[in-house]
């Protein structure tokens, strides 16, 4: 019987000595991957997928605060990622800050952005908010576009970051990367044990129940907003510098499903199923890029794209790809992969009965 006996129980990091020990393998083996990566190259991975994959993991923990943990629904989250990736870059190439600085400037700009469309959530719910979030992911990356203080339609060049006098590697922004991801997602654990994740999740179970016993609605869900906000800023500056160059119009709505799509597919209200969603899904995306480049399968593709589609067919092919496999993780696990852990859990937990 798991039964608790001090309140600190209900916010500690790592319940038991065997968390302990597996998250210190852990991070020992997040210090070698790197190795690992360019000695073997694993599933075709590479460092910068890693990196992307990680920023990504990053927006989708934002996002999951604000939707699997508190239920308000955005679609707009790649204005978010914007306003961090553009802020970060104009602040290290304009006016000279160091990352260490622009970074967490970014993030409390995309958070107070995030402040401002949460006042909305205040009285729109489902359909209504999402609708809300999408008109406002529109207009950002519409006002970047238009304006020459950030680069216009032609977008920015981020500048290359030098460490002991010499330029920044992929391998040198993993280790920057990975710290902050680290750090993030303990940040985002304990802030769920608290008195405000508490609350977040009152209001996701019943907002008129949650207001009753003494929740302020308007204050928190709000900083639901600011809180996923500010981690999809910080993501947005990450990868400003993982690609080198942004562009407004890469900020597009398919991004905001896409991050929505981590989330779902990695499990709603679970830090963990955050990072596995981000993962996959950006795995995916990357690899069915080159979709016809994959051995038997992509060349039979490629013939039924030249004979029963147009040239440009086999880029559409991986879309729905992609889309298919989306579909299949909600029908066959509604709780995505953190529902299919949970799964694996129980069954060795209770083995063999």
């Amino acid at each position: 019987m798991d039964m608790k006996r001090d309140y600190y129980e209900d916010i500690e990091l790592f319940k038991s000595t065997t968390i302990l020990i597996c998250s210190i393998l852990f991070l020992i083996f997040l210090a070698v991957l790197p190795w690992l990566i360019e000695k073997y190259h694993p599933l075709g991975m590479s460092i910068y997928i890693v990196n992307l994959i990680t920023v990504h993991a990053l927006v989708a923990i934002g996002l999951n605060i604000l939707v699997g943990y508190t239920g308000q629904i955005s679609m707009g989250h790649a204005g978010f990622f914007a306003i961090g990736a553009f802020t970060t870059v104009i602040f290290v190439l304009n006016w000279s800050f160091p990352l260490w600085i622009a970074l967490p400037i970014a993030g409390f700009v995309s958070s107070g952005f995030g402040f401002i469309l949460g006042l909305p959530a205040l009285r729109l719910k489902g359909p209504y908010l999402a609708i809300a979030t999408l008109g406002f992911g529109m207009t950002i990356t519409t006002i970047i576009k238009h304006m020459e203080f950030f680069g216009g339609r032609m977008g920015l060049q981020a500048p290359k970051l030098h460490l002991f006098g010499a330029p920044m590697k992929d391998i040198h922004y993993y280790y920057m990367i990975m710290v902050i991801a680290v750090l993030m997602v303990i940040g985002a654990t304990k802030l769920i044990k608290t008195r405000v994740g508490r609350a977040f999740i009152a209001i996701r179970d019943s907002d008129i129940a949650a207001e009753a016993m003494g929740v302020n609605l308007t204050y928190y869900k709000t900083l639901a907003f600011a809180v996923s906000a500010f981690y999809t800023g910080i993501g947005g500056g990450l990868y400003a510098f993982i690609l080198g160059f942004i562009n407004p119009e890469s900020f597009h709505l398919i991004m905001s499903i896409t991050f929505l799509a981590m989330v779902v597919v990695g499990g709603l209200g679970s830090i963990m199923g955050s990072i596995a969603g981000a993962a996959l899904m950006t795995y995916l995306d990357i690899k069915l890029q080159a979709i016809q480049d994959i051995p038997v399968i992509g060349a039979a593709l490629l013939n039924f794209s030249q004979k029963y589609m147009s040239v440009g067919g086999i880029s559409n092919i991986a879309v729905i790809v992609y889309g298919l496999i989306m579909i299949l993780i909600v029908l066959f696990e509604p709780l995505g992969i953190f529902g299919f852990w949970i799964r694996t859990k129980k069954y060795w937990k209770t083995w063999p009965f």
